[in-house]
Order: C-alpha cells, then sequence, then structure tokens
C-alpha cells in the first residue's frame, strides 16, 4: 500500500519565497547603521561621563538628569544598539526584535537628551526611525533558514 503526500506534507517541503533585494539591502543597511549608531552613543556616553563641560544645560528643563546618569544611559543603549546591529547582520531573528526595541528606548533617551545636544539628538532619532523601518519590513527567506 503507498502513501500519498497530504497536502502538509507538501507546504512543509514547499521554499520559502526569497525576500525582495530591497529589503536584504535594508536589513544590511539598518544592521551597519546600528553598530555605527551604537559606537557613536557610547562615545556620547564616555563624554558625559568625563568631559561633562561639552555639554550644556537648559535652564527649568522638565526631565533634567545628572550628565552623568545620561552617561551610563547612552555608554548602555550605544553598546546594546552595536551588539542588535551585529546580530542583525549575523541573520539572526532575536537580533531584529532586540533592535526594534533597543532603538525604541534610543529614541526615547535621545528624546529626553534634546536640551543639552539637540542637533545630534534629532539626527540620531531619525535614524533610528530608518532603523526601525528598515528591520519591521525585512522577512526571512530561504537563504536564512
Amino acid at each position: 500500500m503507498s502513501q500519498h503526500p497530504t497536502p502538509t506534507d507538501r507546504l512543509s517541503r514547499a521554499p520559502r519565497p526569497r525576500p525582495a533585494p530591497w529589503q536584504s539591502g535594508l536589513a544590511v543597511f539598518a544592521g551597519i547603521m546600528m553598530v555605527i549608531a551604537g559606537a557613536f552613543g557610547a562615545v556620547q556616553g564616555l563624554v558625559a561621563l568625563f568631559s561633562n563641560e561639552v555639554y550644556i544645560t537648559a535652564p527649568g528643563y522638565v526631565l533634567a538628569l545628572d550628565l552623568t546618569t545620561w552617561g551610563w544611559v547612552h555608554l548602555i543603549l550605544g553598546l546594546l544598539v552595536g551588539f542588535a546591529g551585529a546580530a542583525v547582520l549575523t541573520g539572526q531573528t532575536w537580533g531584529r526584535v532586540v533592535g526594534i526595541t533597543i532603538a525604541i528606548l534610543s529614541m526615547l533617551a535621545n528624546f529626553v537628551f534634546i536640551p543639552y545636544y539637540p542637533v545630534w539628538s534629532l539626527l540620531i532619532i531619525v535614524l533610528d526611525v530608518f532603523v526601525i523601518a528598515a528591520l519591521c519590513t525585512y522577512t526571512r527567506g530561504a537563504q536564512d533558514a
């Protein structure tokens, strides 16, 4: 008696569709930008820790914190963004999820940091928006399996 393949068997053996080239390119772009932004964030944190006269504080800002606190926040977030970017470049799914989460946290931290360094903070917020968009549009393909 011969066994016929069931529809489920056929579906499990079907090759996964490959992502569009622009989606793969966006994932690589996001990974590289995350590594670069992570390095810059870590440097920003180190500057706030060791040379806080670089930053000027705005008087009467509601969410004002000590620059040493901001230094640690940016240093830790920068390292996490860099490691998540490396995971995205190696094709790890968890790297994309962590990357999106850390990019959101980076956006929030830089939003609150605007009074100290407005142009840089706004630049990082825009970069984080592009990274999140790139990580959300990427779908796993046959080459990632």
